[in-house]
């Protein structure tokens, strides 16, 4: 037994139980993925312990401890991985796993030559062959990444492990080999400055050369020993980058919340106030135009009142994303009210563009919508004000449409009115063709 592991089992898994704390709290789908990984990197610690344990006893210890590494290293890719939800990145998942899982057995067990070459050609041939197989319906360059490196990685295998201490360069070129593919992955999913992406990318880009670097430490400088903190030193780099991703990912998600509206998704009056100012800031140092447009939905209430609270969310959702499906992705939709909505078109624009764009949001407005099996028609209310024409401040913009939508609402609920007395329908129509006083 050799109980110096302990303490790397002991501070591994006080890292893992931190990282735990902090994935509870976390909206990032990935860290499920990331803390399987960690579990097996404290398996495989655990199993060192037992490596030099007497007959089958170290035997399978170490076979255990080497395939929880190599498993932690395919969770900490597939977590990585941008098309997860695609049915052939499952197979590759399978594929890779069974792959790895069957070399790494026949390896370390000491598996007859022709057991140990058919491993290691399945092990390259099979994510080739599922990214060929769907390279029609799917294809991307991490899958072709994968394939190649796995495809390498084989025939590298082919080459060594039946020559005299073959099995440690083979050993260690497959390590090598998945660990690369984390950081490569990693460096392509999180392509943001951050603290947290930085250092989980650089850590696994340490952790694969421990791979390389030690063996031809071994090779070329025998005399100089590292203890092997030196060497775990990456695992807790990628540890403390992982930690780093989840906390930013929670502050990302904190702010989003604070700027946007929960129920859409859009900006919030806040978001929308700042965007504003923006907006004619730039407007101001360009010399050009910026519009405002103010709209309120017409007979939302009743929508309420007639259909529920469920349906009167519905169609605020609806209408949060009929509006950001008609401007640019350069303009703002927020919802600044409980049925009131801004949209800010920034230059070039007109007054006509504008205009334009206004008649096409109430024209959508007017289009019928089905909510609760009900087909129901709400109009609303619209007001555009432009900088600099109309006003020449932020505050002044927003009372100047903000005034013309509501002299537009007093006209059509006069309207309304007139409608609901001749008519007695405005707004819902159930399906089946009775109409309903809203």
């Amino acid at each position: 037994m050799d109980w110096s592991k302990l303490p790397d089992v002991l501070a591994v898994g006080l890292l893992a139980w931190g990282f735990a704390s902090v994935a509870r709290r976390s909206y990032a789908p990935v860290s499920a993925h990331w803390m399987t990984g960690w579990v097996l990197i404290v398996i495989h610690f655990t199993f060192l312990i037992f490596v030099n344990g007497p007959g089958k006893l170290g035997e399978w210890a170490d076979t255990a401890e080497v395939l929880a590494l190599v498993l932690a290293g395919l969770l900490f890719t597939r977590a990585s991985v941008p098309y997860k939800g695609e049915h052939s990145s499952r197979l590759m998942l399978w594929v890779l796993l069974a792959g790895y899982t069957v070399y790494v057995a026949a390896l370390m067990l000491e598996a007859p030559g022709w057991v140990l070459n058919a491993a290691a050609a399945l092990l390259g041939i099979g994510p080739l062959a599922v990214a060929f197989a769907y390279v029609r319906r799917f294809n991307h360059l991490l899958r072709w990444f994968t394939a190649i490196l796995t495809a390498a990685l084989g025939v590298v295998l082919l080459v060594v492990q039946n020559r005299p201490d073959g099995a440690g360069v083979a050993l260690n070129a497959t390590l090598f080999t998945v660990y690369l593919s984390c950081a490569v992955h990693f460096a392509y999913m999180y392509r943001r400055a951050t603290a947290g992406a930085l250092i989980s990318i650089i850590g696994f880009f340490l952790w694969a050369s421990v791979f390389v670097v030690g063996p031809l430490m071994m090779a070329f400088f025998p005399g100089v020993h590292l203890e092997s903190e030196v060497w775990n030193l990456p695992k807790y780099v990628v540890a403390v980058g992982m930690i780093l991703l989840l906390l930013e990912d929670q502050i990302a998600h904190t702010k989003h919340l604070a700027l946007h509206d929960d129920l859409t998704g859009l900006p919030n009056r806040r978001l929308f106030q700042d965007r504003l100012a923006s907006a004619v800031e730039r407007a101001r140092r360009t010399r050009a135009q910026t519009a405002l447009l103010m709209m309120d939905l017409d007979h939302f209430k009743q929508v309420n009142d007639t259909l529920g609270h469920h349906a009167g969310d519905l169609l605020l959702q609806n209408v949060a994303r009929m509006f950001s499906g008609r401007v640019r992705r350069s303009d703002t939709v927020a919802r600044t009210g409980g049925d009131e909505f801004a949209v800010i078109l920034e230059s070039p624009i007109s007054r006509d563009e504008a205009m334009h764009v206004g008649e096409d949001l109430l024209k959508l407005l007017n289009e019928p919508m089905v909510l609760k099996n009900r087909t129901i028609r709400v109009g609303g209310s619209l007001g555009i004000a432009l900088f600099p024409e109309d006003a020449g401040d932020v505050e002044s913009l927003s009372i100047t449409a903000d005034m013309r939508m509501y002299e537009n609402k007093r006209s059509n609920a006069r309207e309304g009115d007139e409608a609901f007395r001749c008519d007695e329908v405005l707004a819902v129509e159930p399906r089946s063709g009775l109409r309903m006083v809203q």
